[in-house]
């Protein structure tokens, strides 16, 4: 069933391209997000690692979608390809998160200008190698250098230190790490994941996206090839309002996916109350009225988080087009538009989470439904990167003329000027 006929409006481009190739693409991959679909999130309970439903998103070709046909992608706009990130949450939320990093990656090398660097890893994204991520670390906050460090040695570079919300290493091929070298310039270092002296623990203990596999890694004298070495202004430049706007394709992804189970358990429900408006609850005007504010609450979280990506859209079409000022000024308002988007996306999704039991009264929460796992993973994904800094920023810009600051570390884009209009 299209997405059309299934009341979440055209997906991007539909409307006005007719020739788009979206419904063709996700077509073709929604037997496999069918099958993976954790509709009672018994692995979640069950802690049953996603492997082998990662392992069929691989060999599909789903993890290379935003590469160019003729680099064995599929070449969908990035509004089309969080779409399909929306459909994969909506199948089970702690793969879209695990792999966040993963896609985050690709966009870094559809903008890389360094030709021989795409020629050594889009091949590698094509047959399906993961990406995964080593930048946080726990303790004191540090803005400009990283504890983590790669050092020349007498047998090469080598890597060490610690990593925590290493979210999808664990399920990765190969592991991005951040670093600074012997000068403290930030660098980062691609190592296999299977490489002598690392290692990486299934330690996350949240509470929500119990799969997402956003623990520990730890990296003991690794050796690191030069040519798996990249300088911190290398990298994605609009990635604040990448990593948000996945966030929020995820929890419309979650929006969806309770819509779908409080369908499917109103649908059974055969007990009612003496005050009720029908024998049975699928009938009861009010509880209608519950899931029919709950699913329209979905519909314009998905209709926000889809707009703002538009802007995402546009800041990659000026990577290559030879205007630095319209490309940093396009990437300013990516970010101010996913910045945007964020606050409202996760009123609207928390909300349904919390309205959905309105509709189904208290057997609904059973655990054997695992309908709290919405809720619970919906308010994970929502506390990363606080939306009140996020509401701050928008204000600071209305009304002030500020740009947002830097990336979340500054050494990652050490050219960056200071936020000032």
């Amino acid at each position: 069933m299209s997405q059309i006929d299934q009341l979440w409006g055209a997906p991007p481009a539909a409307q006005t391209d007719p020739g788009s190739r979206y419904e063709e693409v996700a077509s073709g991959f929604r037997p496999i997000l069918a099958a993976i679909t954790d509709a009672f999130g018994r692995r979640e309970r069950e802690h049953s690692l996603p492997l082998e439903q990662i392992a069929a998103l691989k060999q599909s070709g789903f993890t290379a979608t935003r590469l160019p046909v003729a680099e064995g992608g599929k070449g969908l706009s990035f509004p089309e390809f969080l779409n399909l990130i929306i459909e994969l949450a909506e199948a089970d939320s702690n793969i879209a998160q695990a792999l966040r990093v993963h896609f985050g990656f690709v966009e870094d090398v559809l903008n890389q200008r360094d030709a021989a660097r795409r020629a050594l890893w889009a091949p590698r994204l094509a047959a399906g190698d993961l990406v995964g991520v080593g930048f946080t670390e726990i303790g004191e906050a540090k803005t400009d250098r990283f504890s983590t460090r790669l050092s020349q040695t007498a047998d090469g570079l080598r890597l060490t230190g610690k990593k925590f919300y290493t979210t999808g290493t664990l399920y990765a091929d190969w592991i991005d790490v951040s670093a600074s070298d012997d000068q403290g310039e930030t660098v980062f270092a691609f190592v296999p994941r299977t490489a002598p002296g690392v290692t990486v623990l299934d330690d996350w203990d949240g509470f929500g996206q119990r799969l997402s596999a956003s623990g520990t890694s730890i990296y003991e004298n690794v050796e690191v090839a030069p040519g798996n070495l990249w300088q911190g202004a290398e990298r994605l430049r609009y990635s604040t309002a990448y990593y948000q706007l996945y966030h929020l394709a995820t929890l419309v992804g979650i929006g969806r996916a309770l819509v779908r189970d409080t369908v499917a358990e109103l649908g059974l429900r055969r007990r009612t109350f003496s005050h009720a408006n029908a024998a049975l609850p699928r009938h009861d005007a009010q509880v209608l009225a519950v899931l029919g504010k709950l699913r329209a609450q979905v519909y314009a979280a998905q209709a926000i988080t889809l707009k703002a990506a538009e802007a995402v859209g546009r800041a990659f079409a000026t990577r290559f087009a030879g205007d630095e000022a319209a490309e940093e000024a396009a990437n300013i308002v990516a970010e101010l538009e996913s910045a945007q988007a964020q606050s409202v996306v996760i009123d609207l999704i928390l909300a349904a989470t919390t309205s959905l039991f309105d509709a189904l009264s208290a057997s609904a929460t059973r655990s054997g439904l695992g309908l709290d796992r919405h809720w619970r993973n919906a308010r994970t994904l929502a506390s990363h990167n606080p939306r009140i800094y996020k509401d701050r920023i928008i204000g600071d810009w209305a009304v002030n003329g500020t740009v947002p600051p830097p990336q979340w570390i500054a050494a990652i884009h050490p050219d960056a000027k200071p936020a000032v209009a």
